[in-house]
């Protein structure tokens, strides 16, 4: 069983050195991937894009990824051509999860749209297909969507490699979406979707996934998980949205769980306290164990 890792950071302007400082950390000891938070309505928080730019230049191995983009704020035909030019600066080391949007008052406060769920739905189809058009060289790109449309644009330049679009979908009928058109699902945490949910969810992907006549196998399924790695055992059962606090042993015994019942092949971890004790932790200790435990 093939396994990713990676850590969630907020883009949190008074943190931005620590931030770096955790990304060189987690490239150094070859950690898959680096998500960042993507709100840009907060005035707390800087923007994630010029980030990720950052964070990638200072690296070598990790890939990064907006987690999740918010679609309304971005547009996405200028989406398709930063997640090109991201991706071929780092060599092929970016990739686009995507967020249908939330907190719409924000986001309209922002010149945004204010969209129902059903048309954040259509908005975020539109988009992914724009996106994907983008990327084809030498290429008009022409689509006629419902929310975003983009006529005659000459497409380009490609991805250094083929950029996985993952969605960060949340209801049934956005993760029939995500199995129909997705390269991979972001589970949102489980703040927004409780544990409970998960299986029904990758069932509902799957499901869509093979009335697509696309593999459920090929798309990414990717757990976050807010908690904290202890000294000590914890509760290692699922609820709810608690946070999970148990050691790194009990951490390993969750994320096996997840991925041999729940069928995750990717975890990211979204620490209570981002230092570098946690981080440490779960590279060089929870990572490893759960490697065993699925060899």
């Amino acid at each position: 069983m093939t396994l990713r890792f990676g850590i969630q950071l907020a883009p949190k302007a008074a943190e931005l050195q620590q931030i770096r400082e955790l990304a060189k950390i987690a490239d150094a000891a070859g950690l898959d991937l680096l998500g960042i938070q993507d709100h840009p309505y907060s005035g707390a928080l800087v923007d994630t894009f010029a980030l990720i730019a950052t964070v990638l230049a200072e690296t070598e191995r990790l890939r990064v990824f907006p987690d999740v983009a918010s679609l309304p704020l971005r547009g996405p035909a200028m989406l398709g051509k930063q997640a090109a030019t991201l991706d071929l600066l780092s060599g092929g080391r970016f990739e686009l999860a995507l967020g249908a949007g939330a907190f719409w008052p924000a986001i309209e406060g922002m010149g945004g749209p204010d969209r129902t769920n059903p048309e954040a739905l259509l908005a975020l189809e539109d988009a992914t297909e724009i996106i994907r058009a983008m990327w084809r060289p030498g290429a008009k790109a022409t689509v006629d969507g419902t929310h975003y449309s983009v006529h005659d644009v000459q497409s380009g330049p490609a991805p250094a490699h083929p950029v996985g679009i993952w969605f960060g979908s949340v209801g049934p009928k956005a993760n029939a979406l995500t199995g129909r058109i997705a390269d991979g699902w972001a589970a949102p945490i489980p703040h927004y979707l409780p544990y409970e949910k998960w299986q029904g969810a990758q069932d509902t992907i799957s499901a869509s996934a093979v009335d697509a006549g696309r593999s459920p196998a090929d798309i990414t399924r990717m757990a976050q998980l807010v908690g904290t790695i202890t000294d000590a055992p914890g509760p290692v059962r699922l609820r709810g949205e608690d946070p999970i606090r148990t050691d790194a042993a009990g951490w390993a015994r969750i994320l096996v769980d997840l991925a041999v019942t729940t069928g995750f092949d990717t975890f990211v971890y979204w620490p209570e306290s981002p230092d570098d004790t946690q981080l440490r932790r779960w590279i060089g200790d929870v990572v490893p164990c759960t490697r065993a435990l699925c060899a």
